[in-house]
């Protein structure tokens, strides 16, 4: 395995790029679960799921109607129902059924005439079904569903690595599973530090309201974090967050704030201390540049967040989902670029990730205001992140665009 550390660049900070490549080679998936189908919604198949029946397992009516044989008119008799089982005998030539939308078709049935292409008529003790005036006969086969027309027996359905939707876990629960053999989500502490830090209220006397916790639990389930994803506030104290961080059986660690080199700016000590090993120390990306990613001993990941809001967000989208799409099994997503509505002014040396808007008409993406380090107002109002290069960008520009996310596991 390649030493996911090779790209950094001693004493300087990280390429952009290479942090996240090396975000995602810091991990590797879970060990595989297997749970009820109820409780996969989320997670990422750990192994290839094939069908354990045909599909459909017999030959069904696709509509409401009459199952007949031959080409008519045909004798009524009798009406079957989804989940009623047909009698062995097969329907003789020139007879018909009732016959309900899922029902399995009995024996010698030719096709299925639809309810509203028929109409029977009385003549003395039986009945009999025509083809409506002006509709036409029954073709072998018509509104017919094939007893494996949607899949066989052993079919390959789908691939593992394929994220659990509601569709998957329905196709599953068709294809006769109870339960499934997952990659199960990451279990997430976030430690959030700051004696500055209110927990409700407006700022008062110095002080400011935490918005990381809040923001922080909801935004990384959606990433892939598992539910019981937790976050603590822990005071500026190292003593507290080595305690804190060693006695975490957490998939992944991540603090905010301490990251720079100001007074209570800790991070670094604590990491030292507990012997883990620095993969990025500092990324050439704005905002957030001092960030970090350190491997503790025991090989688990521990992502080191700016204390300002939108540098913290930029961290998570550099380090955090990488090391969550890597622990989950979860594919990397597609990478796409949007020409830009105007142009966008860039750092002379590192990459800047600013929130936009994506116009109705055109498509383009459009940069909002109130973009600096502590701000969220723009990323609020903003449907993805665009990656701007070193030097800026002009008007028309394609830059690539990083989904933040909200309500789905990219």
């Amino acid at each position: 395995m390649e030493d996911p550390a090779a790209a950094a660049e001693p004493g300087g900070a990280t390429p952009w790029p290479e942090a996240r490549r090396i975000a995602r080679d810091a991990a590797r998936p879970l060990s595989p679960v297997t749970r009820p189908l109820a409780e996969t919604t989320g997670t990422v198949l750990a192994e290839p799921l094939a069908a354990l029946s045909d599909l459909p397992s017999f030959d069904t009516s696709a509509m409401d109607g009459w199952a007949v044989s031959g080409p008519g008119p045909w004798l009524l008799s009798g009406e079957l129902l989804a989940g009623q089982r047909p009698g062995a005998a097969p329907l003789p030539d020139g007879h018909a059924i009732r016959i309900a939308t899922g029902a399995a078709l009995p024996p010698g049935a030719t096709a299925v005439l639809r309810s509203e292409d028929g109409r029977t008529e009385e003549r003395g003790p039986a009945g009999w079904l025509h083809v409506a005036d002006g509709c036409p006969k029954p073709e072998p086969g018509q509104d017919v569903r094939p007893r494996g027309q949607e899949c066989r027996s052993g079919d390959h359905l789908l691939a593992s690595g394929t994220p659990v939707t509601p569709a998957l876990i329905g196709l599953a629960a068709a294809a006769g599973y109870d339960e499934l053999t997952v990659t199960p989500r990451p279990r997430v502490d976030v430690l959030v530090l700051g004696d500055e830090l209110l927990d409700d209220g407006p700022p008062r006397d110095g002080r400011v309201r935490d918005a990381l916790g809040p923001l922080l639990t909801p935004w990384l389930r959606a990433l892939g974090a598992g539910p019981d994803t937790t976050v603590r506030r822990l005071h500026d104290d190292p003593d507290l967050l080595h305690q804190a961080v060693g006695s975490s059986t957490a998939d992944l660690i991540i603090t905010t704030g301490g990251t720079a080199a100001g007074p209570v700016d800790f991070v670094h000590l604590v990491v030292h201390r507990l012997g883990a090993r620095l993969l990025v120390d500092g990324v050439a990306v704005r905002p957030g540049h001092p960030m970090l990613l350190a491997l503790l001993p025991a090989g688990r990941p521990l992502v080191g967040l700016p204390g300002n809001p939108l540098a913290a967000v930029t961290g998570v989208l550099t380090l955090a989902a990488p090391l969550l799409r890597a622990l989950g099994g979860r594919p990397d997503p597609v990478p796409y670029a949007v020409p830009l509505a105007e142009p966008v002014a860039g750092h002379p040396v590192d990459t800047r990730l600013i929130p936009v808007a994506f116009d109705d008409a055109s498509g383009a993406a459009r940069p909002l205001r109130f973009r600096g380090p502590a701000m969220l107002r723009g990323l609020a109002a903003a449907d993805a992140m665009a990656v701007i290069p070193p030097g800026g960008a002009e008007a028309g520009a394609a830059v690539d665009i990083l989904d933040v996310g909200w309500g789905s596991a990219s």
